[in-house]
């Protein structure tokens, strides 16, 4: 195996893990019926709070997910024509 290998395979591992833990970090979009029973207990602040924390995942998640696409695909067509 060649240095390139090693190096974009340690890449795309540490890009699955990072993946894998801002995808666990981020809350499920359902309330359950708890939700639906007290949805207007929350405050303006309170939602507008964790909104950000949470599109701030959402970002870093789009982010890692294109990138380890990316890195994926063009590795696998220049080592497909490399050889």
């Amino acid at each position: 195996m060649t240095a390139v290998q090693y190096i974009f395979g340690v890449i795309l591992i540490i890009l699955a893990i990072f993946l894998t833990i801002v995808i666990l970090l981020q809350e499920s979009r359902s309330a359950g019926l708890s939700g639906a029973i007290s949805g207007g207990a929350d405050t303006f602040f309170g939602k507008s709070k964790g909104r950000t924390m949470e599109q701030k995942l959402v970002k870093i998640t789009r982010f890692c997910a294109i990138a380890f696409f990316v890195i994926t695909l063009g590795l696998s067509v220049y080592f497909m024509f490399k050889f």
